[in-house]
């Protein structure tokens, strides 16, 4: 067993061990439903202030294959959704009047979504949340998972299709990926596509799951992507 308690292979420890320093560039903690919280760390904003983006998490649940590669969990969304049916995403979801911070909303819809016991899951950063062009700020958790054999997908059928997992290192990489040049509000940015096959099916990972993993992978391997980001603008408006 490694340091701090954690069970995992040495890869595994060190990881811990690297990204357990990293600072979230925005609060990690949930003052949305807390005017209080929110009048203490930002005496400016009001708890009635509606250009406040809503706020969701999701989590990037890392494992180590058997051949030592990190993978990330990821979920098909169901095609009977309002949203974004069809589309790869990471376990998550919009936070609750009841979670304390982004950790336990992420964790607590990995839950419910796929079953994964939050018990298993070490929490060793928070990344910048990323702000969509409706205004909600997505704050991505990143965990490790020590043994993913004691991980048993149950997928919730009402929100997700299948759940599969994919290595983390092709999010840095050029190969299998597309890009589509957008614009939103005079800012010209890229969408990346990267197309990957899994044992159940042929996925389509983009947009904000992409971001996201782009920016993942780039904090854990420790260096940039392969190819150019030009992120949008408005992934990165301030978040309270």
């Amino acid at each position: 067993m490694g340091s701090n308690g954690f069970g995992g292979s040495q890869r595994l420890v060190d990881l811990v061990q690297q990204l357990r320093p990293s600072k979230p560039l925005c609060l990690p903690s949930n003052t949305n439903n807390n005017p209080k919280a929110e009048s203490e760390t930002n005496p400016i904003a009001k708890p009635s202030d509606r250009t406040r983006p809503k706020r969701a998490a999701v989590l990037i649940c890392l494992f180590e294959d058997e051949n030592g590669h990190l993978r990330v969990i990821l979920t098909k969304r169901a095609s009977t959704l309002s949203t974004n049916s069809g589309d790869v995403s990471l376990p998550g979801g919009k936070t609750e009047e009841g979670d304390a911070n982004d950790i336990e909303t992420a964790l607590r819809e990995a839950k419910e979504e796929i079953g994964l016991d939050p018990s298993l899951v070490d929490v060793v950063t928070v990344l910048e949340p990323i702000v969509t062009k409706i205004g909600m700020a997505v704050v991505p958790v990143l965990g490790i998972l020590a043994d993913i054999r004691q991980f048993n997908p149950t997928p919730n059928a009402a929100e997700v299709e299948a759940i599969f997992d994919a290595p983390l290192d092709m999010f840095l990489k050029d190969e299998n990926r597309r890009e589509e040049e957008r614009e939103w509000m005079g800012n010209k940015y890229l969408l990346h596509f990267f197309d990957y096959e899994a044992e159940n099916g042929k996925y389509v990972i983009w947009g904000l799951t992409a971001g996201i993993l782009i920016a993942a992978a780039s904090l854990v391997y420790q260096r940039p992507p392969d190819f150019q980001e030009r992120k949008p603008q408005f992934w990165s408006r301030i978040c309270l």
